[in-house]
C-alpha cells in the first residue's frame, strides 16, 4: 500500500510540469509523511489551478462528525475493488486527480526485520500517482473540505522485490496517460497496462523514520547499515 509519501517540488516546478496556475497555495516541502495524519497535499486536477486537498478520502454522502476512521480506511482505493466501494464508484469517471509525488517509502520483510525504502522516479522528477477526490460538506462549520486516495494496483516486478509481503503499489501514470486520466478517458485497466515503471529505490534510515518528526530531509537518503550497500539499481 502506500501511506507514507513526499513532495518536495516547488509551486513552480508544478506549476510548469504539469501546465496548471497555482493561486495562494503555500510552498510545500514535504520530505516524508504518513498519510494517518491526513497532510494537506496538491494536487492535480482538471480545473485550471492546483488545488489543496486533505489525504484520506471522505464520501461527499458522509453524515457523522468524525471523520478520521473513514478517511484511515481511504487512504488507498484498491483498483480491483473501486467499482464495488460506495466510496469511491461514483468517482471513477468525474473524480480523477493526480497526487504529485517526488517519492514514497515502503518496508520490506526480512525474517523478523521491516527494512524501509525510499522510492523515487529514476528518469523524471515526478510521480504522477492516480487518485480520486470528492467534496464533504461538514455538518457543524458547513466548511467544505476536499479529499483524495490514492489507487493502488499489484506490484510489479520492481516493486514486489521491495514490498514483497503485501505486493502493491501506487497507480504511476505514464507523462502520456495524465491527460487522458484527468478528462475521464478510458477505464482503469487502459492505465495499467502503461504504468510509469522507471523507479529507483534506495534503503533509508528507520530510526529518521521513527522520530517525532521525521520531515527532514536525512529521511530521504541513502543508509548503508554496517558499510553494507543496500540499494536497488
Amino acid at each position: 500500500m502506500c501511506y507514507s509519501n513526499s513532495s518536495t517540488s516547488t509551486n513552480i516546478d508544478l506549476s510548469n510540469r504539469y501546465r496548471k496556475t497555482i493561486d495562494s497555495i503555500p510552498e510545500q516541502t514535504i520530505y516524508y509523511a504518513s498519510g494517518f495524519n491526513f497532510p494537506t497535499w496538491r494536487v492535480i486536477t482538471n480545473n485550471d489551478n492546483v488545488q489543496l486537498m486533505k489525504w484520506g478520502l471522505i464520501p461527499n454522502w458522509f453524515k457523522e462528525n468524525d471523520t478520521s476512521e473513514i478517511a484511515r480506511n481511504t487512504l488507498n482505493a484498491r483498483t480491483e475493488s473501486i467499482h464495488e466501494k460506495a466510496s469511491f464508484k461514483s468517482l471513477i469517471k468525474n473524480g480523477r486527480c493526480i497526487i504529485p509525488s517526488t517519492g514514497f517509502f515502503e518496508w520490506k520483510h526480512e525474517n523478523k526485520n521491516k527494512i524501509p525504502y525510499f522510492i523515487f522516479p529514476k528518469n523524471d522528477n515526478v510521480f504522477s500517482m492516480a487518485g480520486l477526490f470528492d467534496q464533504w460538506d461538514n455538518p457543524n462549520t458547513k466548511e467544505t473540505i476536499t479529499t483524495f486516495s490514492i489507487l493502488t494496483c499489484e506490484a510489479n516486478a520492481f516493486m514486489s522485490e521491495i514490498h514483497n509481503v503485501k505486493k502493491r503499489m501506487p497507480v504511476i501514470l505514464s507523462s502520456n496517460n495524465e491527460r487522458n486520466w484527468l478528462k475521464g478517458e478510458g477505464v482503469i485497466e487502459d492505465y495499467l497496462k502503461e504504468l510509469n515503471n522507471e523507479m529507483g529505490a534506495h534503503q533509508v534510515d528507520s530510526r529518521i523514520l521513527k522520530q517525532k518528526n521525521p520531515n527532514i530531509l536525512e529521511a530521504q537518503l541513502p543508509f548503508e547499515p554496517k558499510n553494507i550497500q543496500q540499494t536497488l539499481f
